[in-house]
């Protein structure tokens, strides 16, 4: 075992790891994956989660299933999951486990746990998918773990909302090993479209980058929907005319109407964009990279939160720009 991994694992991690490579007779078969022939354990059913797992289970797969919260599981269970009691117990019953939760501490939870972590359940030849949006150097450490144990780890963090979520249209932006990410494929297209992006860690470089476009281009709508209103134009009418032009962009697709609306129910949460808007400062900083649009951004989702509004949808930011300016948008 290398020396730098070791020192970078918990004493108890190692010894379970060792215990079970030493008892583990079987491995992920290398035939393609179907659902006769691969198991999958599911960690993390909430907005995105729930809808994704349920693509699998109506392809016909063998779903196992962990949330700390087993209320946000009913769905799935009534749909013919199994619920496990931790990680660890979900990953002994499964080949390919993916895991979408909220923060990287909880990655670290879930995953690499000595006691209740997936990886530590998981046999020899296993796959662990980390669909979380979390941060590159943990990704790397997770793979780094999953290598030493003969299994695999894949970062595969997604972006397309909860609609892409129900729809089966999501982005997935794959690091790790190409080989394995190829074999996943009937997997990921029952969720979306995956794009490899590079080795281990270059997955949730390619989303935190997605996140910097994505927040820049919901600055821009809000202020040109504020923009609008203040001019005296009839929004809906302006949203119409922009879409179809060089100002089209997903965020009008997925948001507009929804602002328009005063819908602000989470295709995805405040309080998780914050924290990817965070991981993308950090890494700036590590980069000596300056970002203004991205600090900007971040400061006005930060003011969300600071309002108590952390639980509502990216597209929230509307309020934000509202306070800032005493207007409150809507459609005539």
């Amino acid at each position: 075992m290398p020396l730098l991994l070791r020192r970078s694992l918990s004493p108890s991690l190692i010894s379970s790891i060792f215990l079970r490579r030493s008892m583990a007779s079987s491995s992920i078969s290398t035939d393609p994956i179907t659902p006769s022939n691969t198991r999958i354990g599911w960690i993390g059913t909430g907005v995105m989660g729930r809808s994704m797992c349920g693509h699998l289970i109506k392809a016909g797969y063998t779903v196992t299933i962990f949330n700390r919260t087993i209320s946000k599981a009913q769905t799935l269970i009534d749909m013919g999951a199994n619920l496990a009691e931790s990680p660890n117990s979900l990953a002994s019953q499964s080949d390919v486990v993916f895991s979408i939760v909220g923060y990287p501490s909880d990655v670290r939870h879930v995953l690499l746990d000595p006691n209740s972590g997936a990886l530590s359940g998981l046999r020899t030849g296993g796959v662990l998918v980390d669909m979380t949006t979390s941060e590159p150097s943990l990704a790397e450490e997770i793979a780094k773990a999953a290598s030493f144990t003969k299994c695999f780890s894949i970062d595969a963090p997604v972006s397309g909302g909860d609609l892409g979520a129900k729809n089966g249209k999501l982005a997935i932006f794959a690091g790790g090993d190409e080989t394995t990410v190829k074999r996943l494929d009937p997997l990921f297209s029952l969720m979306g479209k995956v794009n490899y992006m590079g080795t281990s860690g270059k997955g949730q470089f390619a989303k935190l980058a997605n996140q910097i476009t994505i927040a820049s281009t919901m600055l821009g709508l809000v202020e040109g929907l504020i923009y609008a209103y203040k001019a005296g134009l009839d929004v809906k009418k302006f949203l119409e005319a922009i879409s179809s032009g060089a100002a089209g962009s997903k965020s009008i697709d997925l948001y507009g109407d929804r602002i328009l609306k005063r819908d602000l129910d989470p295709g995805f949460y405040v309080n998780h964009f914050v924290k990817d808007l965070g991981i993308c400062l950090k890494e700036c900083e590590r980069m000596g990279l300056a970002l203004p649009g991205l600090a900007l951004a971040q400061q006005l989702y930060l003011s969300l939160k600071a309002h108590g509004e952390g639980h509502l949808g990216t597209q929230a930011l509307i309020l934000s720009l509202e306070r800032l300016n005493n207007v409150s948008v809507q459609p005539l």
